[in-house]
């Protein structure tokens, strides 16, 4: 249904054509306010929030399932997810950014059980490509509402497991440099942490 090319663009168009750069809170209205417009049928409106979270976004799969085929993949899902549920959204509850990197980062857990244990193509260090040029990923999780969250429910994981989830996800580690660390077998981490990601999914779920 939706096959875009994913890219973002932290720009919003003025009427004459022009793009005028947005503040956060800019954003966070602006989003809100297309997912509102969404809700009410406007395609235009999904496009320019693809524009806007669409690398975001797919930063966030790619460090889930460290394929590209299959986050580009996820991407289209999650969008036709927005399209489906744009009504739901409600920014007295959360951010809209926090509310689309919850369905991202929930469809790629759901990919990450159906495709099992088969072992992925791309190394985890192929999600740094995507990297934007704010601050360190975890310097993040104290600046905004999905940080808030993340970090919340990063605590109600077990000690090895939440580690493990950050070093993977947020330091860019490979799983075997993990299983190396914790002195483990690379099928016992993986196993490790895929439960880790689902016990987050269960907290995060919007």
């Amino acid at each position: 249904m939706f096959r875009w090319r994913a890219g973002s663009n932290a720009r919003a168009p003025e009427p004459n054509g022009h793009a005028v750069t947005m503040t956060a809170a800019d954003r966070r209205d602006h989003l809100a306010g297309r997912l509102a417009a969404v809700a009410r049928g406007d395609r235009d409106a999904l496009h320019d929030i693809y524009d806007l979270t669409s690398a975001k976004l797919l930063g966030i799969v790619l460090r889930i399932l460290h394929d590209r085929e299959e986050s580009e993949d996820v991407l289209q899902d999650v969008y036709v997810a927005v399209w489906n549920r744009a009504d739901r959204f409600d920014p007295a509850r959360a951010s809209p950014i926090t509310w689309l990197a919850t369905i991202a980062r929930n469809r790629a857990i759901d990919r990450l059980r159906a495709l099992g244990p088969r072992r992925f193509a791309a190394p985890i260090d192929e999600a740094g490509e995507l990297a934007d040029d704010g601050p360190d990923p975890l310097a993040r999780l104290e600046s905004d509402d999905e940080a808030r969250a993340l970090r919340r429910c990063l605590e109600t994981l077990e000690a090895k497991a939440r580690a493990s989830i950050v070093s993977a996800f947020f330091e860019g580690r490979t799983y075997e440099e993990i299983a190396a660390r914790e002195r483990v077998p690379l099928g016992t981490m993986k196993s490790t942490i895929r439960r880790g990601l689902i016990r987050l999914k269960g907290c995060l779920e919007p």
